[in-house]
């Protein structure tokens, strides 16, 4: 059995206490040093190996996020597990980069989710792939703070035991699955466990449009529009798919369409 090293870093006693006490039943993890601050961290991480930080977010002096901009600068930095207490922004922010959080007060159950997704990342050797995802949460969360934040440029994406990043440059459309959205990619899909909406937001609206309320498509690829009915709509995308169009969208996929055919 490979012993998991981890280090928990929370301001407050009974968070750490909590989590000690929670860890003691998986005898495959190892408590290395339990930190109330970032910089008693960085002393126990420059002393010795750490596999996974479960790490508070809001704490005084230097925040979670300030640690976490630090570790995403490495090439395979130590997993981490956000622990926060409920914050909308958050979890959201979380969820679209593809990172782990426990969300206070926790249960057994989700903690077991965190702790398998972290061990079997760390069996396939993960580091760097989550060094991409979690640079990309920090940018992002940077960006946030500006008047005009910048669009996102690739996605992370969680599949079992591994983080993959994609750039969306390589992205010919995106479905809306429910809860999830399917990115097309041209020869293959791939499935995202985040709602179309959430993305949206974050796209550059010069470079990807709305053509349904499932689609989403890359302002390049259009490339034939046809009428199927009355008030029934099909978009052929340059690769050959096809995308339903919502009756509203059409006179803005017409001009999309319009402009890109013009000389340059």
């Amino acid at each position: 059995m490979t012993t998991i090293r981890a280090l928990i870093v929370d301001d407050e006693e009974p968070g750490r206490i909590n989590l000690r006490f929670a860890l003691q039943d998986h005898p495959d993890w190892q408590i290395v040093a339990e930190c109330a601050s970032v910089a008693a961290a960085r002393d126990v991480m420059a002393q010795q190996a750490i596999d996974v930080i479960f790490l508070d977010i809001q704490m005084p002096r230097e925040t979670g996020l300030i640690l976490a901009r630090e570790l995403s600068t490495q090439a395979t930095p130590p997993l981490v597990i956000f622990v926060t207490a409920f914050n909308a922004h958050a979890i959201e922010a979380f969820d679209l980069h593809a990172l782990d959080y426990l969300l206070k007060p926790f249960d057994d159950e989700r903690l077991a989710l965190s702790l398998e997704r972290a061990a079997a990342m760390l069996k396939q050797r993960q580091q760097a792939s989550y060094a991409q995802a979690m640079s990309q949460y920090v940018r992002a969360e940077d960006e946030a703070k500006k008047e005009q934040p910048a669009y996102w440029q690739q996605v992370s994406i969680r599949s079992v035991g591994r983080i993959e990043c994609i750039q969306l440059a390589d992205v010919l459309w995106i479905e809306a699955a429910g809860n999830y959205m399917q990115l097309h990619l041209g020869q293959r899909q791939v499935l995202h466990r985040v709602a179309l909406g959430r993305l949206e937001k974050h796209l550059d609206p010069a470079s990807y449009m709305r053509v349904h309320r499932s689609a989403i498509v890359r302002c390049d690829q259009l490339s034939q529009l046809e009428v199927l009915g009355d008030g029934v709509y099909q978009l052929v995308l340059a690769n050959q798919d096809k995308v339903p169009v919502s009756e509203r969208y059409v006179a803005e996929v017409r001009r999309r369409m319009h402009d890109g055919l013009r000389p340059g």
